[in-house]
């Protein structure tokens, strides 16, 4: 089976002279297209295991597999350009730039990738702000939206680069009940239409339960 997203093994320590174990044995395959959520009670490693699979934190044992390559062992210059291309991120917090507007800001990882002219990269942006119905924002600065737009905006810029998978660490955990139902509909329209495969930690279990599949970490194990 061929999966976008693979780890083997992943173990994580915290500490030098009394190791905390805080990740055991994570075997996780992600699916082309699957929306997968993670969940867990506070302190049971998800938001550790997110950003091992995000390639962020490379300090850990096992293999991480991004379309069947190993990325385990890589520079910091190589996965910083693997993320940017491969990966888009969605946070609890928005980490908008509230000087720039909000085209400025869903530009910026295509600017940073450098892979287009900045003339197509605008026009790319503008045509995603456009389908997220987000188009009347365009020139407005990012400090002026509300909480549940700039969570869009946050979604068009994690797919700015076309990524073939998208991350969530709790996206929904600051919106209302309407927002954060909008959200959702969002990715999960995005996963159906354009084949992407999510990745999302969350708290919400009702969202979980309407993802393809849940994963259950405790004391740092899956254990379903």
């Amino acid at each position: 089976m061929s999966y976008i997203l693979e780890t083997k093994n992943i173990n994580k320590f915290f500490g030098k002279e009394k190791p905390f174990h805080l990740l055991k044995d994570i075997y996780i395959g992600v699916q082309k297209g699957e929306f997968t959520s993670i969940m867990g009670k506070s302190g049971s490693g998800k938001s550790t295991l997110l950003y091992i699979l995000s390639t962020m934190d490379t300090d850990y044992t096992g293999e991480l597999y991004l379309q069947n390559e190993l990325v385990t062992g890589k520079s910091q210059k190589q996965l910083s350009y693997i993320r940017n291309k491969k990966i888009g991120f969605i946070f609890q917090f928005h980490y908008l730039l509230p000087e720039f507007s909000v085209l400025e800001n869903v530009m910026l990882p295509a600017k940073k990738l450098a892979m287009k002219s900045a003339e197509q990269i605008e026009e790319d942006a503008i045509d995603l702000l456009k389908k997220l119905h987000l188009g009347h924002l365009v020139s407005k600065k990012a400090s002026k939206i509300s909480g549940g737009e700039k969570q869009r905006v946050t979604v068009a810029r994690a797919l700015i680069n076309e990524p073939m998978l998208l991350i969530g660490d709790e996206p929904t955990g600051n919106l209302d009940s309407f927002n954060s139902e909008n959200l959702f509909q969002l990715l999960k329209n995005l996963k159906e239409e354009k084949g992407l495969s999510l990745l999302m930690v969350t708290h919400d279990e009702d969202l979980a339960k309407r993802t393809d599949r849940t994963i259950y970490l405790e004391d740092g194990r899956i254990i379903k």
